[in-house]
């Protein structure tokens, strides 16, 4: 029964163990990537990457704690120094495990673990795909710009235009009719203010 065991002991006693882990990790900080068995890939991914996260504040303390755990000066100069700096604005989930296989003789599932940060070719890829997104989102935004502002230049313009060309048509006629009008009253008037003394005249 697996009862209280909370993670691999990989068929090992402890000391036998933390030594592997040890050399297994300072190899991977030396090489950037090394070759094993999935489940040793992933009992020194949980080893390793608490250590690269002590690298980042790069103070005596922190190194004497690192050294205790790989036992190698050259790999705790190669994680402060090399690895440190490219970790830094990474918040965690420095290691990639990939599946390779199995192994020829007794069919071990194999796996590369390596440095995320240290593989060109997919460091490579992720820059490619951020700058087509940014290309493509910026596109779109010229795109739509340029379809609303005609648009909107467009009606004032035609309502401008419009306006004038309705305005003096409108107001002519009735600025001509008024006095027409006027002038029909006067004209009826004063005929039948001349006619009206000449017929007392007559009568006298």
């Amino acid at each position: 029964m697996r009862h209280n065991k909370s993670f691999n002991h990989l068929g090992r006693k402890s000391g036998h163990r933390k030594a592997m882990l040890a050399n297994m990790a300072s190899s991977l900080i030396l090489h950037k990537k090394i070759e094993t068995t999935v489940a040793k890939a992933k009992a020194l991914r949980v080893y390793i990457e608490p250590l690269i996260t002590k690298s980042k504040d790069d103070s005596t303390h922190s190194r004497r704690t690192v050294f205790a755990y790989l036992k190698q000066k050259e790999a705790v100069t190669e994680l402060f120094r090399v690895i440190a700096p490219k970790i830094t604005d990474r918040p965690g989930g420095y290691t990639r495990v990939l599946k390779t296989g199995f192994r020829q003789g007794d069919a071990a599932d194999m796996a590369l673990i390596e440095l995320v940060d240290f593989n060109e070719v997919a460091v490579a890829a992720a820059k490619t795909e951020t700058k087509k997104a940014t290309t493509r989102r910026s596109r779109a935004k010229k795109v739509e710009g340029t379809d609303v502002e005609p648009v909107a230049e467009a009606k004032p313009k035609a309502k401008a235009e419009a306006k004038p060309k309705v305005a003096p048509k409108a107001k002519a006629p009735k600025a001509e009719a008024k006095p027409e009008a006027e002038a029909k009253p006067e004209a009826e008037a004063k005929p039948e203010a001349e006619v009206k003394p000449a017929t007392e005249e007559n009568a006298e």
